[in-house]
């Protein structure tokens, strides 16, 4: 076996990537290469936590002491172990052997003997726990403020929420304080994080991970997630942790994902709620999403998605509030004071006899029906939904935390009751520093479905812009060639004021845009998307006199586009130039 560790390297020579990006392809290839140890990257990581110490990341954080036998637990370990000397984090309410578990509640504190059961599968694979992360008290919560530990801070932009429950895991990779971290996902925590700090995160079917050595939230619905930057790494964590565990009641076999191609993306009929001060920016950035997944080359069909509202409703509004109580109900009885006020009162919902046990099974009865609607929506099938439709300032969250917590579950909630797998990936930002994410649903047991859907998200081909101005816009007939050409809107645009249209003799009717040196007028045309790949053969299938030239914008950029050939003028073709362009000749 070779040497795992050698001695520090000065400073001034480490290579530790400075950008806050480590992924566990990276740090293998650099191990395996020699240009850095473990060592330099735990040295590395504790100094990026202390950094961020204000941003409220940790609870138990990474420490030179507490991992230096982890260090020189490597040496006697395998170096191509899959995950051999990846550090990450772990959510502190899920158990690490010697580390305090607290579920962000100082005097619920013990500490554990054994690993939870992910965490034993992962460090048998080599890796290094790091440490303890925020939450969201009791993993009560979507907003990563409600901690005695302090708020946890976005990982982008700090005056705004970071997501919870599962906060500081997701902020500590964003922020490269771990390669990957482990949340849990009852409502949406291992979710909602990853969508507010622009990150993965992966929520296998319920059961599919070990729950045993994890503080219950609703034991029936829990969760154990991940979040990576990368998908590579959530699927190498998931085939990791994947199994049954014969001392886990809620344990469930399910074979390791295989990537397959769903016959259907299904997205809401009905346009998505957003909500928040920059609603707006979501709004747009789901827009652009949908028409990023028209791209892939799946048929995409627009469906009634209340099924899935109605059972998010049950959450929190049915009898499942209860099971939270009867996990920790005798605590907050015995411990007067200890919760955060917020968490106590969600908790207390679900104590009263509001509601009888023939409410609990009407309830039950009605989620059966549910998930059997769901099975046949989702039959070979991904469900596309907005993460969150939108998010606060962390002021914002506190001042209404119900309402907001409420609103962040909207799209969220409803997973683990009708038994979906689930990947939060992220999608165009919706601005500058303010990530937006997506989410795909599958029917338990089925994540090959959600990888091949994610990874053909997030592959970023080649392409070029596109400009149309007549019946390849939204709406005509020859939209169809976009699209099958694997081309997706991308916005509006007009002209430079140099142009004509002329009015082709085809049917249907089509028009020409013609460059002209003086009386020209600024016209409206799209602005498409299409992989390179196709390019040639879209320009090959286009008719004269038609062809793609060099169209000048509005603002002076030059893009690919439909240009007509001139001769068209002298031909007799009718001029027809409108200031509202051809959508104007067609409507007139």
């Amino acid at each position: 076996m070779r040497e795992a560790i050698r001695p520090e390297v000065p400073p001034d020579r480490l290579t530790v990537p400075s950008e806050n990006r480590f992924t566990v392809r990276k740090l293998k290839d650099m191990y395996r290469r020699k240009e850095i140890t473990p060592a330099d990257v735990i040295r590395e990581i504790i100094r990026r936590a202390e950094a961020d110490a204000d941003m409220n990341i940790w609870i138990t954080p990474p420490s030179m002491e507490r991992l230096a036998p982890w260090l020189r637990r490597l040496r006697r370990m395998d170096p191509d172990l899959p995950l051999w000397g990846v550090p990450f984090a772990v959510k502190d309410n899920i158990d690490v052997a010697g580390m305090p578990t607290t579920a962000a509640c100082p005097a619920y504190a013990y500490t554990p003997e054994r690993h939870a059961s992910v965490v034993e599968r992962l460090v048998a694979a080599g890796a290094i726990p790091l440490g303890k992360t925020n939450l969201d008290q009791f993993a009560t919560g979507l907003v990563g403020i409600r901690s005695p530990y302090g708020e946890t801070h976005n990982a982008l932009r700090p005056e705004l929420i970071s997501g919870g429950s599962s906060s500081g895991s997701a902020v500590a990779v964003a922020r490269g304080h771990a390669a990957f971290a482990l949340g849990t996902d009852t409502a949406g925590s291992g979710r909602v994080p990853a969508a507010l700090n622009g990150l993965i995160g992966w929520k296998p079917s319920v059961g599919a991970w070990p729950s045993r050595g994890v503080v219950p939230a609703c034991a029936s619905l829990d969760c154990v997630t991940v979040f990576t930057r990368d998908l590579d790494d959530a699927i190498l964590v998931d085939r990791i942790v994947r199994g049954e565990d014969d001392a886990d009641p809620w344990s469930r076999s399910f074979g390791p994902p295989r990537a397959e191609r769903p016959a259907r993306l299904i997205v809401p009929r009905r346009r998505p709620e957003f909500f928040g001060p920059f609603a707006e920016r979501y709004r747009s950035a789901w827009d652009e999403a949908v028409e990023r997944l028209r791209s892939l080359g799946i048929p995409v069909e627009a469906s009634d998605t209340g099924l899935f509202e109605e059972a998010a409703a049950l959450l929190y509004d049915g009898p499942w509030i209860a099971e939270r109580w009867a996990a920790l109900g005798a605590f907050i009885e015995s411990h007067p004071g200890a919760a955060h006020p917020v968490t106590e009162s969600v908790l207390r919902q679900g104590s009263g006899a509001s509601r009888t046990a023939a409410d609990v099974f009407a309830a039950f009865h009605r989620l059966q029906e549910l998930k059997l609607a769901a099975r046949w929506l989702l039959k070979d099938a991904v469900l596309a939904m907005p993460t969150c439709g939108g998010t606060w300032t962390r002021e914002e969250a506190r001042n209404n935390p119900i309402a907001a917590n409420s609103a962040l579950g909207r799209y969220t909630n409803h997973c683990n009751l009708l038994d979906l797998c689930a990947a939060a990936v992220p999608a165009d930002p919706a601005d500058r520093d303010l990530p937006f994410g997506i989410t795909f649903f599958a029917l338990a047991g089925r994540e090959g479905l959600i990888e091949e859907t994610a990874r053909l998200f997030l592959r970023r081909k080649a392409t070029t812009p596109v400009a149309v101005c007549g019946l390849h816009m939204r709406g005509f007939p020859l939209e169809s060639q976009m699209r099958e050409h694997g081309a997706r809107f991308v916005r509006a645009a007009r002209t430079a004021p140099k142009y004509r249209m002329v009015r082709l003799p085809a049917r249907p009717a089509k028009p020409g845009l013609i460059r002209v040196e003086e009386g020209g007028a600024s016209l409206p045309l799209e602005i498409w998307e299409m992989p390179l790949a196709s390019f040639g053969a879209f320009v090959a299938s286009i008719p004269a006199p038609l062809g793609i030239g060099r169209i000048e914008l509005e603002d002076g950029a030059e893009v690919p586009g439909f240009l007509c050939e001139s001769y068209v003028l002298s031909a007799g073709a009718e001029d027809v130039t409108n200031p509202d362009g051809w959508r104007g000749v067609a409507s007139g």
